[in-house]
């Protein structure tokens, strides 16, 4: 992405259509944030760079960037062919992580906050990217210790691209209601199942739920004029929880918590992926995709921030209000058949609590913030 960011604007814009007109369908890559922890105190400490310098010569190198604040490191599984091949590299990728960070007397920690380590001790890492964020956002980005989940689908045809992306907007509360993992803050508890999502789409611009696009054209014509009236300079400034990827042929969806135990990364992976390629599969076959206005996702959106896995979403279509869970079950039923055929369906999993929901029962039993954070950091040591 460096390479890309040198060229001029329009360039890359073309060069996005051209990408996605001669990309492939259904290729996959899996994107983790961690947060760097003292072994004694669990609390971030800003290391960072000691953590990439230890990764120079070894294999994980090229999959390991950083991600904003010292106090965080990203890897990557890079693009995959198959979904049992993504699955696998998340395990292979969690692993190298831990022991590249064992001998540095670091621990890993993987829920979409921090509970307790102030927002005001994390530094910005010094490079040109997030030097640039921190003069354009400053509090906002200061604030921004968060940890997601990001997962890249591969999708042919740039119009296509963008119709998957309109589709998936519908889809991001029940995402985010699974996904769930960061009730604890700043020393409190938030009583959210998703503090991070409220941090991070409610203050960051051009964030959360997008706008409907009229295929690359209507896209390109809205990027056009947040560059041309010096909105943005960079592409990365779109911080959608879905986004048609500009340098990548790829369908992003960023809408997740990270998640403590790797088998419910695989799983998210799982239903993000299939749900792309279903969208896809229909809107090739003619049948009909929703696309409610941005209003009513929004209404779903706070009650998957609010109350997770735990609480009811609207059908859109019908209005109707239903458990979560109940939604999640029938959206899993939806993209099933595409699933197996793309072999991500043995990893379908909608889990008996959430991340949130674990925590949340933890601290109504009388456990500390220290003591749950623990349990979540044990949970992502132990590696299946």
């Amino acid at each position: 992405m460096g390479e890309a960011q040198k060229l001029p604007w329009q360039e890359l814009l073309r060069q996005g259509r051209e990408q996605y007109d001669d990309g492939t369908d259904f290729t996959l890559a899996v994107e983790e944030e961690f947060a760097i922890l003292d072994p004694s105190t669990l609390g971030l400490v800003n290391r960072f760079e000691e953590v990439q310098a230890a990764s120079r010569g070894a294999e994980l190198e090229e999959h390991l960037v950083g991600e904003l604040i010292a106090s965080e490191v990203e890897i990557r599984t890079g693009r995959c062919d198959a979904f049992a091949e993504a699955a696998a590299r998340v395990v292979e990728r969690r692993r190298q992580l831990a022991a590249l960070v064992e001998p540095l007397g670091i621990v890993l920690g993987s829920v979409g906050t921090h509970p307790w380590s102030p927002w005001r001790e994390q530094r910005i890492i010094d490079t040109p990217h997030y030097r640039r964020n921190d003069e354009l956002l400053r509090y906002v980005v200061w604030r921004n210790n968060t940890f997601g989940l990001h997962v890249h689908v591969g999708i042919r045809g740039a119009d296509r691209a963008v119709a998957v992306c309109n589709g998936l907007r519908t889809y991001l509360p029940e995402l985010l209601a699974l996904s769930a993992s960061s009730p604890f803050v700043e020393g409190v508890c938030t009583y959210l199942h998703s503090a991070r999502s409220q941090i991070f789409t409610r203050m960051f611009p051009r964030c959360g739920v997008p706008d409907v696009y009229d295929g690359w054209d209507g896209f390109d014509a809205y990027v056009r004029v947040l560059y041309e009236t010096g909105s943005i300079d960079e592409h990365t400034q779109l911080w959608w929880s879905v986004r048609p990827h500009i340098v990548f042929p790829t369908v992003e969806i960023r809408i997740c918590d990270a998640q403590p135990d790797v088998g419910e990364t695989q799983a998210l992976a799982a239903l993000c992926y299939s749900l792309a390629a279903r969208i896809a599969r229909a809107l090739d076959e003619g049948e009909p995709v929703p696309l409610p206005p941005r209003r009513m996702i929004e209404e779903n959106f706070w009650r998957a921030i609010r109350h997770g896995l735990s609480g009811e979403l609207i059908d859109l279509q019908t209005l109707r209000v239903r458990p979560a869970r109940a939604a999640l079950e029938e959206l899993v039923e939806w993209v099933l058949p595409v699933a197996e055929e793309l072999g991500a369906a043995p990893f379908l999993v909608v889990p008996a609590a959430n991340a949130a929901e674990r925590q949340l029962a933890r601290y109504a039993e009388g456990a500390t913030m220290e003591e749950i954070y623990a349990e979540q950091v044990g949970a992502g040591e132990r590696i299946a």
